[in-house]
């Protein structure tokens, strides 16, 4: 599910490993979070506080809170817009 610029071109990029609701993912470093749980095959972040409906990467530049997960250590971060860490715990956000 990855996307290679023609201009650009691959970069050789170090595997990053982080998890997601309890479950271990893979990500390339350099990567967001959103990045790296779309390459993955997973679109939902969190659901909504009124209906439960599933919400994931809405702008994808940070500008709305669509895409709002937890991290343990410092609380809520945008996933479209913070980079993963090796190791890192996030989590779906619930209200």
């Amino acid at each position: 599910m990855r996307i290679d610029h023609p201009l650009i071109g691959k970069k050789a990029r170090k595997t990053v490993s982080f998890s997601f609701n309890n479950n271990v993912y893979k990500g390339m470093e350099g990567d967001t979070i959103g990045v790296a749980l779309w390459a993955n095959g997973v679109k939902i972040l969190r659901h909504s506080e009124k209906n439960n409906e599933p919400r994931g990467m809405y702008c994808g530049i940070g500008q709305c809170y669509e895409c709002r997960i937890y991290r343990q250590d410092i609380g809520l971060v945008k996933a479209c817009t913070t980079l993963i860490q090796e190791g890192e715990e996030y989590y779906s956000y619930h209200d």
